[in-house]
């Protein structure tokens, strides 16, 4: 079925002392093209303050009718609105008007796959649109079929529901969530248990982080398979995915792929991914991917970097990666500092980023040697496999081992072997 394309109009105030206008503007034609949604015009004023009726001046509102042609182009705004803007600027415009916030919260609906991901975009959608009701059930006799805005798991029918069926909803989806992340904290306790190091990838939406995941994946355990949905668009991962990394000598890490930050996340939206959001706060390292081809790439990690602050995870040690560094006339790879310039899509700079993940997680390793005796096979087994045995002679009294092994399994079996040298 062939869905036409919906035409829209994007707002927005400029404020004193706002810098980054014109990049959040084009940003919402972005999130508008993630929903199916051609901007057809713009219009922009500066102010001291917002607008409380109308978010815009009169004169700007008149302004705005007249660049409204037919009565299906939608009007988008820059900011969050409230319920009473909502309401005054639809009937002063006539038109179906949407912000920001509900533009993010669709292409989430639209991308959400797993079950986990659905339930708290659909809570998301019901938390901003409680108070909102009386306005956009208006709006939505006009909502026309065609419309990128799917709405998809928070529907027509839903938004009818009157105030206590949806806070009721709310209440039942936030239980089924609860079970979720229960389950989820039993398997990050695992996880601390077997002491395995948990390496999370952070950034920006479309920075890259499933594509540098893949390219780790597919250098270290080639044709497993286990790679991760990774697309060149807005919020492609919307689920946490962990993989298991296993170097050459052994040293076994866990690789996490988080949801891509953006200005203005809507809050409904943290609230929301906030359990799976907590996988970057458990981690022992963030790697901060950021898309060096992007001439917005400073304000892209400044936003990752407020998002961090706000989730408490600001204090983890980081590693900054530079990716898509083959679009760019910088030289790669290369590792300055903390600071890596990589390729993922050429799967370029993946060893020099594996050794900057090894000098802040694999620093509780120690060099020695041991005599294991023939009666304790089975350690000589273990360290086969989870330590980096550089080389194995036999003796009269048992197997003599030279390795580099977690402090923790030395203590452990202490009273095992004789200690040679450490």
């Amino acid at each position: 079925m062939e869905t036409t394309q919906q035409k829209a109009i994007i707002v927005g105030v400029q404020l004193q002392n706002e810098t980054n206008f014109t990049y959040s503007m084009e940003e919402l034609r972005n999130l508008a093209a993630a929903c199916n949604i051609t901007v057809t015009g713009e219009l922009s004023q500066k102010a001291s303050r917002i607008n409380p009726s109308h978010y815009l001046g009169t004169g700007k509102i008149q302004e705005l009718s007249m660049l409204v042609e037919d009565e299906d182009t939608l009007i988008i705004f820059n900011d969050e609105l409230t319920p009473s803007q909502i309401r005054n600027l639809e009937s002063s415009l006539d038109r179906q008007v949407i912000d920001r916030t509900i533009l993010i919260l669709n292409i989430f609906a639209d991308r959400a796959k797993t079950k986990e991901a659905q339930l708290q975009v659909e809570v998301a959608q019901l938390q901003y649109m409680l108070p909102r009701l009386t306005g956009m059930r208006e709006s939505l006799g006009r909502q026309g079929g065609g419309s990128g805005l799917k709405n998809r798991g928070a529907g027509e029918t839903k938004l009818e529901l009157d105030r206590r069926r949806i806070e009721e909803r709310i209440t039942a989806l936030q239980a089924e969530l609860q079970g979720q992340v229960e389950r989820r904290q039993i398997q990050r306790r695992q996880r601390h248990k077997n002491e395995v190091p948990v390496v999370c990838l952070v950034g920006y939406t479309n920075a890259g982080k499933s594509s540098l995941l893949n390219a780790m994946v597919e250098t270290y355990h080639p044709g497993s398979n286990k790679q991760v949905f990774a697309k060149n668009m807005l919020f492609a991962t919307l689920e946490t995915s962990v993989r298991s990394i296993k170097l050459p000598d052994h040293k076994t890490f866990l690789l996490t792929d988080t949801v891509g930050f953006v200005s203005q996340l809507p809050h409904h939206l943290v609230k929301a991914f906030r359990s799976t959001l907590e996988e970057v706060t458990e981690a022992d390292l963030l790697i901060h991917v950021v898309d060096a081809s992007d001439p917005q790439h400073e304000q892209h990690m400044a936003v990752t970097s407020e998002t961090l602050k706000a989730l408490g995870a600001d204090g983890i040690p980081t590693v900054y990666a530079y990716n898509k560094s083959d679009l760019t006339d910088r030289a790669y790879p290369a590792v300055e500092g903390d600071s890596v310039t990589v390729s993922a899509r050429q799967s370029s700079g993946i060893p020099e980023l594996t050794g900057l993940i090894r000098s802040h997680v694999f620093n509780d390793y120690i060099q020695c040697e041991i005599l294991v005796p023939f009666d304790r096979g089975s350690i000589v087994s273990y360290f086969n496999e989870h330590a980096h045995v550089q080389e194995v002679s036999y003796e009269e009294q048992g197997t003599r081992l030279r390795l580099e092994c977690r402090a923790t399994d030395y203590e452990r079996f202490r009273n095992d072997f004789v200690e040679l040298s450490h």
